[in-house]
């Protein structure tokens, strides 16, 4: 039996709370930037209170009311086009990989493992390294400013093909002899059995996919010229004036809370089964 000490509990516990403290702290002070008046905000030191123009902030945030420097696109507009694409980067990822995992473990064909290795190699080829011809091919094909050209590179996903890979491979073969006997084609046997046994893994990674796609700065940025497809990371960024002009701080920092609520919610109202596609073995 393990003694309990009474230092080492409130040690442990003094380091959970700085550490909760470090995180917190910067997400206190944007919140109480979003309340407060862009000159309250630029004075020093600024307010470690919440101010009286909560509502007045957000709404110009919201619907894109400002007279300051910057772009003055809506955010409720922005947070749609990011909602969107990364719904579509997701779902994409998800279904392509789903479908290409069973390909590769329950179907016989030439060069099987060297289709397989194919797409693993692609890990080594991150949206950063082949974005000149990325971008060549989706200006081509005139995707620019849509929702195509947001989601449709970033789709292809070899992590989460090797991941459903590996756990196809644990499924018993007695399951598609089972399947097989009672006269179960192949999606049948897809659509019955491995999806409802990949549940979990399928929550875990469509709530890091959706985190991945909402927060996409490099690629929304070359293909989207136009405020009415700006995602909302594009949008904070392009809202911070350069030059003379005055940047609406507490607009800003209105919008960058309201860029962390889906996300937020995403993974509050997916924890359980996030956690248990992440640490269950009984598959």
């Amino acid at each position: 039996m393990v003694e309990r000490n009474r230092f080492l509990d409130l040690l442990a516990h003094a380091v959970l709370l700085l550490g909760v403290a470090v995180v917190a702290f910067p997400l206190w002070i944007t919140f109480v930037a979003s309340t407060h008046t862009v000159q309250e905000v630029v004075q020093s030191p600024m307010p470690l209170w919440p101010g009286s123009h909560l509502l007045e902030n957000y709404h110009a945030a919201l619907f894109g009311e400002g007279s300051g420097g910057g772009s003055h696109a809506p955010v409720g507009r922005m947070m749609w086009v990011s909602l969107v694409t990364a719904l579509a980067i997701s779902i994409g990822k998800i279904a392509i990989s789903l479908l290409s995992a069973f390909a590769i473990v329950w179907f016989r064909f030439p060069l099987r493992m060297t289709v397989f290795w194919a797409i693993f190699v692609t890990l080594m080829l991150p949206v950063e390294v082949r974005i000149g011809p990325t971008y060549q091919v989706v200006s081509d094909l005139g995707m620019l400013n849509s929702y195509a050209g947001l989601a449709v590179p970033l789709i292809a996903s070899a992590t989460a093909t090797f991941l459903y890979r590996q756990f196809f491979l644990t499924v018993p073969d007695e399951l598609a002899e089972a399947a097989r006997m009672d006269g179960a084609g192949p999606m049948r046997f897809f659509k019955d059995v491995l999806l409802p046994l990949s549940a979990t893994s399928t929550a875990a990674l469509f709530v890091i996919q959706f985190i991945y796609g909402w927060n996409q700065y490099l690629w929304p940025l070359l293909v989207t010229t136009e405020e009415r497809m700006y995602p909302v990371v594009i949008g904070i960024k392009q809202m911070i004036s350069g030059g003379d002009a005055q940047t609406e701080w507490n607009t800003v920092m209105a919008t960058a809370i309201l860029a962390m609520l889906p996300p937020a919610a995403v993974v509050i109202l997916m924890q359980k089964w996030f956690v248990k596609g992440l640490v269950d073995s009984e598959k």
